[in-house]
């Protein structure tokens, strides 16, 4: 099982309210380039723990933020 898991979102502006987001709902994230083999959209994705996927979906989705996919890193 994958340690990190990246949130892809389809732009910098999208990055940067993800990030606030889940730093205000307590998750623990860091914005990490996005890694080539898995989009070459944004430049920025946020990383974050695996085991914490399910809650880190559902924060971004109560606040509305478009996400573009959640990947194991």
């Amino acid at each position: 099982m994958s340690e990190y898991g990246v949130v892809l979102l389809p732009s910098t502006s999208a990055a940067l309210r993800a990030e606030k987001v889940l730093q205000q709902a307590g998750w623990q994230i860091r914005l990490i380039p996005v890694p080539r083999e898995l989009s070459s959209n944004c430049g920025i994705a946020v990383r974050f723990a695996w085991a914490d996927r399910e809650g880190v979906a559902e924060a971004l989705a109560q606040a509305r933020v478009e996400v573009d996919g959640i990947h194991p890193l």
